[in-house]
């Protein structure tokens, strides 16, 4: 995937458990750059919306979540930005799902989010509903990276999107990955992201 300064609108719909989990949300995300700012917009039909997390660092995955996986060095070190409707955001990294740790209060505060649904939990609605999401995360909130920009970089990652707590769980992927449960924690299943 190549990542220009322009977004470029790609798609969340790789079913990896169809026999278990079979249902696929409608999901378009963009990814691009200015530099020292990493951009995220993401586009969700799905037929419930859950938005039940009111704090960054509460358990987003349950609601209406959509995610990036992002491994920007060669050092076994990923981070996880997961977000729900309302912009709450789950931001940690680690190696693996064990033990991972939470970014500063700072770098949270530091991120721009937009929510087309406001910023409020608003616990369980009917659908089908359409809900956009963008955040803009400057780079110094990948902390255990020191990155100044991120033209040019090579790194690695996956987008997804799930509900735990749906009526109707779902896991669903850009890249597939190759595991016999849902298990979004898999850098090995990670794609090739090259920013320009």
């Amino acid at each position: 995937m190549q990542v220009k300064r322009v977004p470029i609108t790609n798609t969340i719909a790789t079913l990896n458990w169809p026999e278990s989990f079979s249902y696929c949300p409608q999901v378009e995300f963009s990814i691009s750059h200015s530099d020292n700012v990493l951009h995220l917009h993401y586009k969700v039909r799905e037929d419930v919306v859950r938005a039940e997390c009111s704090h960054d660092g509460d358990h987003v995955w349950e609601d209406s979540c959509v995610e990036f996986f992002f491994a920007p060095a060669d050092d076994g070190i990923y981070y996880n930005i997961e977000c729900n409707p309302v912009g709450k955001l789950y931001f940690c990294y680690g190696k693996d799902r064990h033990g991972r740790q939470m970014i500063s209060q700072e770098s949270l505060a530091s991120i721009r989010r937009s929510c087309s649904l406001g910023d409020e939990a608003f616990g369980v609605k009917e659908g089908p509903l359409d809900w956009e999401v963008s955040l803009d995360i400057p780079v110094s909130a990948f902390e255990k990276h020191n990155i100044k920009t991120l033209s040019g970089l090579g790194a690695r990652g996956n987008f997804y999107k799930c509900g735990d707590k749906l009526p109707v769980r779902h896991y669903v992927s850009h890249f597939p990955i190759g595991t016999e449960k849902p298990d979004f924690h898999r850098p090995e299943f990670f794609g090739e992201i090259s920013f320009e």
